[in-house]
């Protein structure tokens, strides 16, 4: 007797087994009892239409049959076929559904397709076309980013040193629009240089970036709540885009890059694999001619490129550039000293008088320093490279009759009076020489701590000797002290120890300060 036919409904555990566990076709056809020319028909035909089991994981046995075994269209047929190619284009834009675009096609067609075999042949088109157009992604939504994993060999012309540059790919999500260019490393800064000039590239901003799990996006890896990197956080909030990391060991979340890093590989890296480089620019420079090349070659299975595509539905869909690039910054917390300031690379950046004493996070790139307390700015500066110097804002100071710090001018004064007149006078020219007194206070406290240290005596010849060698720092009476210079003799041409500057003020300064502070408070009680 004939053998009878070999169920259908067989179908979905013959690709389970050979998409998830490999299984051979003689181990499947001994598994599933079955006949291993019917499994090998099986698994040709899912070959032939370019078929995942992530294709099929969702659809019922009748539903892959149709797939892999498609009725032939009748000559005869009188229901006229809808354009496929526009209607899987279609579906890119925003609010685009099957059921409108069947209704559209019903409205010019009445005779045409129902809706569900419109949906069954959809179906059956799209997995024909190239595996990264499969999927729907709509217009300007998003961007998948991840690194090659293949690098450029650069070679130093100096000394010969070999050092492989990383290279990064983004595609866009409806036209797989690709970008790419070469950088040193995955590093925060050098991956978010990347996105900027990729965003560039596509000259506007998708909704969303979707990159992987690695540490210059993602702090703490959460398959729920990510923790997104605070600096990439930061780039994110400049130019108003979403980021979304893909779940660890979930492929699927950016099958759209995986295709474009292979692509880059293929039609990018290997062309470049017999050319010689000794620098980045010649790399990028090469890249830029192969990528081209890359987003104006022809679909297999589509009519159009990626940059035609690009411009008919990325393009009009992406919001437009902020008016500057970001720049990536670096993150310091600093403590403002009791002179409302804070430090960064030696130079002394003003905050609210407020902030005394508090802790603050500083955010710095190239051209300005940010002071941000509580989650708030409260300061911008444009970055000074002079250390030592003062940069501030008239604002942050206190008004003198709200000045009710710890200490002020004429205190700083009396307590040099009190420990040596050396270094009551040295304070007076401190204060003195700058714009604002109190930006000498972080000097003053720093030789009043050294008091501790060498007692009263030495500390105050260490300031008379400051005053005969003309020093004005903390810096100068440290380092007297250090090399025992207090008791040298004075210098050929004495420095009169009485010292007058047009710029000192003197201690009648001070008194005459002190008591207009308190008939101001008198006045406003």
């Amino acid at each position: 007797m004939p053998r009878k036919k070999e169920p259908m409904r067989k179908i979905k555990e013959v690709l389970r087994l050979a998409f998830l566990d490999a299984l051979s076709e003689r181990q499947i056809a001994r598994g599933a009892n079955m006949k291993k020319t019917t499994v090998h028909l099986y698994l040709q035909r899912a070959k032939q239409a370019s078929i995942s089991w992530s294709d099929v994981e969702s659809l019922d046995d009748k539903e892959i049959e149709r797939l892999l075994f498609p009725r032939e269209e009748t000559t005869d047929s009188r229901k006229p076929p809808p354009d496929w190619q526009h209607v899987h284009k279609e579906l890119r834009r925003k609010h685009v559904t099957l059921q409108l675009l069947w209704e559209e096609y019903r409205d010019d067609h009445p005779t045409g397709y129902g809706y569900s075999r419109f949906c069954e042949l959809y179906r059956r088109f799209a997995g024909t076309v190239e595996v990264s157009m499969r999927q729907t992604h709509i217009a300007g939504d998003q961007v998948f980013i991840d690194y090659s994993g293949d690098g450029v060999e650069v070679i130093n012309s100096q000394t010969g040193e070999v050092r492989v540059a990383e290279v990064f790919v983004g595609v866009l999500g409806a036209s797989s629009y690709t970008y790419a260019d070469a950088i040193w490393s995955q590093k925060t800064p050098d991956w978010i240089g990347s996105q900027v000039r990729m965003l560039e590239f596509f000259d506007g901003v998708p909704a969303a970036i979707v990159p992987d799990n690695l540490k210059a996006a993602v702090t703490k890896s959460c398959y729920y709540d990510p923790d997104i990197n605070p600096t990439y956080q930061s780039f994110a909030e400049h130019y108003g885009v979403a980021i979304l990391p893909a779940r660890a060991a979930r492929p699927k979340d950016k099958a759209k890059v995986e295709s474009g890093v292979l692509l880059v590989q293929r039609w990018i890296l290997a062309r470049l694999r017999n050319r010689t480089f000794f620098s980045l620019a010649e790399v990028n420079e090469a890249i830029a001619v192969l990528l081209k090349d890359l987003n104006n070659r022809p679909f297999k299975n589509m009519p159009g490129s990626r940059a035609s595509y690009f411009e008919q539905l990325d393009k009009p869909a992406l919001r437009p550039l902020p008016p500057q690039p970001f720049e990536c910054p670096t993150w310091k917390k600093a403590t403002v000293n009791i002179d409302y300031h804070v430090s960064f690379e030696n130079h002394f950046y003003s905050v609210p008088y407020q902030l005394v004493k508090q802790q603050v996070d500083l955010r710095v790139t190239s051209t300005i320093v940010e002071v941000i307390a509580h989650g708030r700015r409260v300061a911008v500066h444009p970055r000074r490279d002079h250390p030592y110097g003062y940069s501030t804002i008239a604002e942050h100071m206190p008004e003198a009759h709200r000045w009710r710090g710890e200490w002020d001018p004429v205190r700083l004064v009396k307590w040099g009076q009190k420990h040596g007149e050396h270094i009551a006078k040295l304070f007076e020219v401190i204060m003195g020489e700058k714009t604002h007194p109190q930006q000498g206070f972080r000097a003053c406290l720093g030789i009043m701590r050294l008091s501790g240290k060498v007692g009263d005596e030495r500390l105050d010849a260490a300031c008379r000797r400051a005053l005969e060698i003309g020093g004005r720092s903390f810096r100068c009476v440290r380092t007297i002290l250090e090399q025992g210079q207090e008791s040298a003799p004075p210098p050929t041409e004495q420095t009169s120890l009485s010292f007058t500057h047009e710029n000192v003020r003197g201690a009648d300064y001070y008194r005459s300060l002190a008591v207009e502070d308190t008939n101001a408070l008198a006045s406003d009680h």
